[in-house]
């Protein structure tokens, strides 16, 4: 009550203000007594690389590197504070914890039967988009004419990471069908629809918080009024999150035990990861290693599948809300933890964006398709159509490198180096700029063109670290195979059997542009291929 009233006239944006200054004045004070005075103009509060000669020897791919830190360690107080720090992948900066769960992850997310399992639910939940299409745009008599092919897809990759990674179905296709629709309801439960929305919603809730727990002092958040308020609801968004994630891994754990040892089991990421090093394993006891072979407590495969959801799900959306001078700060605080925020939705919708303004490529792309598929429209996609599809393959590639969708890969120095030619203290954050990179002239021919065919060129390949939109070193993405297999899937999905074209094909991307290029919405008319 008396912290209430002592603040309760408090202008809140003068105590952001406030901060702001003394983060900026204690960087440029930093900044003026460096030991290494640097070339150039005038620095924001990072630093950036710009050259693949100045990232090298922090992208080594060695298991001897010691550049997987993201953030400061004084940076990651309240993420302790919440639990989350040193779990997972995402979050997690101890060495020796973060090669154990990657050893699990990527052996899971690599495996065959992985792949197969990620090809399969591709066409199921594909199957269930195309009929959300049917009734809202290409029913007869439909007075839609055009969607946000976009939202659409954020959508799908929400359904289609959970399903993969927990073997259960979330619905927020059908939630976004139900909120858009003006007759028809998805024909799914209610309580179901309801409760992926819920889900959802506490992911969301937690990564708009989750600066109260980086900017805001622990007295503050403990006994301020306003503060607790806002830091109890990211808790609780929190406790909702692992409560059903526990149930979840619960519940697998009870079916893997009552399925016989002769019987199949699903082949999703947390059924793989549980069985791992026990006797259901296939490699079972063919591991010396101590270490790697215990299985992973129900703790470490929460940190796991967390990690994939927040990384697959729309959550990157929640950064675009962000002005720009939280962004900065943000950026810091993060490290790139956005950097495995799912790529999918916004770069299927850049594809469409590029096969409307380039028809060359767009009637190359269609020849390979009905080369493969042969006129059928509605078979299911095989892996083996996916690894023929070389031509999509490319366009994938070379949308990622003219509009990636991550801008920047961080790294944080354990201990003084020498990076780019300058000797650097300990806790120094560097900034990789893909962009840069990207559309570099000394890397690349015509680095501003669009142009697919350079990956199919005889005898190519990228100058080391010149492509680098799923990362390098250590901490390269390792869902780099799943993405690649879900864009080339959807390209031949999609354009096999429908026509899409831009509503107006003279209007530039509409995107968002902070720690992630986001596509906010493309407008685009769909009907069928004749």
């Amino acid at each position: 009550m008396i912290f209430s009233k002592l603040f309760e006239n408090i202008d809140y944006l003068s105590l952001i203000g406030i901060a702001l200054i003394i983060y900026v004045t204690n960087y440029y004070y930093k900044y003026f007594t460096r030991i290494n005075p640097l070339p150039g103009p005038f620095p924001y509060p990072f630093f950036a690389l710009n050259r693949i000669e100045q990232s090298e020897k922090l992208l080594l791919s060695s298991s001897r590197n010691p550049f997987i830190k993201k953030h400061s360690t004084k940076d990651g107080k309240g993420f302790h504070e919440l639990g989350i720090l040193g779990k997972g992948l995402l979050f997690n900066q101890e060495l020796k914890s973060w090669k154990y769960n990657r050893h699990f992850f990527t052996q899971a997310i690599l495996s065959p039967k992985f792949a197969n399992e990620a090809v399969h639910l591709i066409n199921i939940i594909f199957n269930e988009l195309e009929g959300y299409w049917d009734k809202l745009y290409l029913k007869e008599g439909n007075n839609k004419n055009k969607m946000d092919i976009s939202t659409w897809f954020n959508q799908f990759t929400n359904d289609m990471i959970f399903v993969i990674l927990t073997g259960e179905r979330s619905y927020t296709m059908a939630g976004y069908f139900n909120e858009i629709s003006e007759n028809e309801k998805a024909e799914r439960p209610s309580a179901l629809i309801d409760e992926t929305v819920k889900f959802v919603r506490a992911i969301r809730n937690l990564f708009k918080g989750i600066l109260m727990f980086q900017f805001v002092s622990p007295f503050l958040r403990h006994y301020f009024p306003y503060f607790k308020n806002k830091s109890d609801e990211v808790i609780q968004s929190l406790d909702f999150i692992n409560q059903r994630m526990d149930s979840i891994i619960k519940r697998r754990r009870q079916e893997i035990e009552n399925t016989p040892l002769d019987k199949p089991l699903s082949n999703d990421l947390l059924t793989t990861i549980i069985i791992a090093d026990t006797p259901r394993d296939l490699s079972y006891n063919k591991n010396d290693d101590k270490e790697v072979m215990r299985p992973m407590t129900d703790l470490e495969i929460r940190g796991i599948i967390f990690d994939g959801i927040i990384a697959g799900t729309d959550t990157v959306n929640i950064f675009f809300s962000i002005s720009l001078l939280k962004f900065f700060v943000l950026n810091i605080i993060f490290n790139g933890f956005i950097y495995y925020l799912k790529q999918t939705a916004n770069t299927i919708s850049y594809i469409i964006y590029y096969l409307a303004n380039n028809p060359d490529v767009k009637k190359k792309m269609l020849n390979e398709i009905d080369r493969i598929f042969q006129g059928d429209k509605t078979r299911p996609i095989t892996e083996s159509d996916i690894n023929n599809l070389k031509y999509c393959e490319a366009i994938v590639k070379e949308v990622s490198r003219i509009f990636s969708v991550v801008n920047s890969l961080p790294r944080c120095l354990e201990k003084s180096d020498e990076i780019g030619g300058y000797q650097w203290p300990p806790e120094t954050i560097f900034r990789i700029n893909i962009d840069a990179i990207h559309h570099n002239k000394e890397y690349w021919d015509e680095p501003d063109k669009f142009n697919p065919d350079r990956w199919l060129a005889e005898d190519f390949e990228p100058k080391k670290n010149s492509f680098i939109a799923f990362g390098r070193g250590l901490r390269i993405c390792a869902g780099r195979k799943l993405a690649m297999v879900e864009l080339v899937g959807l390209i031949a999905l999609l354009f096999r059997k429908y026509e899409i074209d831009l509503v107006n094909k003279e209007a530039p991307l509409k995107t968002y542009s902070e720690a992630v290029t986001a596509c906010t919405e493309l407008l685009v008319e769909i009907k069928l291929r004749n």
